[in-house]
């Protein structure tokens, strides 16, 4: 590897935990650090930016796995693989609902350790090589886009956008009329759309404030889409709305 995969490991057990990064590190992975809680590995994503994050989903306190990995994809997008000894379905749903790239069962081998993080690292990188070589939205201006479609090229005005959806490399661009799904990172659209109407509310939504239906503590609507908020926009909602 030219550039080492950079790897933080949330894990209670100590012992599993310095066995993972004993075995990530004479892989040639680098090992940002060992979290037993969630709220500690919350942080430590934030502050380092791992390339991957190996989360048990059974962790002592009050925070579990899943609650801590939805806590860190409220401020970035690392991709998780989680690391459970639990089955059940509930759980199971839960985690989904975070969008992991792999589950590792426990207990589990060195070559299932190995290759599940080794096909992981690969499709991270495939992903960011796709996302840079055909970034489909290709211009904006004061009141309208440019995107590439199905081989072709769309225009799309502002003022018909209802709100925008990531989906890890890709974006849907919502309208009342149709849907577009295109090769970019919610970070590019929020960079290229530059206009007072948009507004990230979520890791994973930016939305027209002038479509805004209704907005409730934790959620907003748009033609019955319900669209969650994250605490760390709350504020910057409110103030836009206020402006409209």
């Amino acid at each position: 590897m030219s550039e080492k995969t950079r790897i933080l490991i949330v894990e209670d057990d100590m012992i599993i935990a310095a066995n993972i990064s004993l075995q990530l590190s004479k892989l040639g992975y680098e090992v940002t650090g060992i979290e037993s809680r969630g709220e500690d590995a919350v942080n430590h994503a934030i502050e380092n930016r791992p390339d991957i994050i190996l989360m048990d989903i059974q962790l002592k306190g009050a925070m579990n796995g899943i609650d801590a990995a939805k806590k860190i994809q409220e401020k970035t997008a690392i991709p998780l693989i989680y690391l459970t000894a639990n089955s059940d379905e509930a759980s199971f749903q839960k985690a989904k609902e975070t969008k992991p790239y792999a589950f590792i069962s426990k207990p589990f081998n060195k070559l299932n350790l190995e290759r599940t993080i080794e096909l992981v690292a690969e499709k991270i990188k495939e992903e960011k090589n796709e996302t840079e070589e055909s970034d489909s939205l290709i211009e904006s201006l004061d009141d309208r886009i440019f995107i590439r479609n199905n081989g072709k090229l769309i225009r799309l005005m502002l003022d018909e956008i209802l709100y925008i959806e990531a989906d890890r490399n890709y974006c849907n661009i919502i309208t009342p009329d149709q849907n577009y799904l295109i090769v970019s990172s919610l970070n590019t659209v929020c960079q290229k759309i530059v206009s007072r109407d948009f507004l990230r509310v979520h890791r994973s939504y930016v939305v027209n404030l002038r479509k805004l239906d209704a907005v409730a503590d934790s959620h907003l609507e748009i033609k019955r889409k319900v669209i969650p908020i994250s605490k760390m926009y709350k504020d910057d909602l409110m103030r836009s709305i206020r402006k409209v």
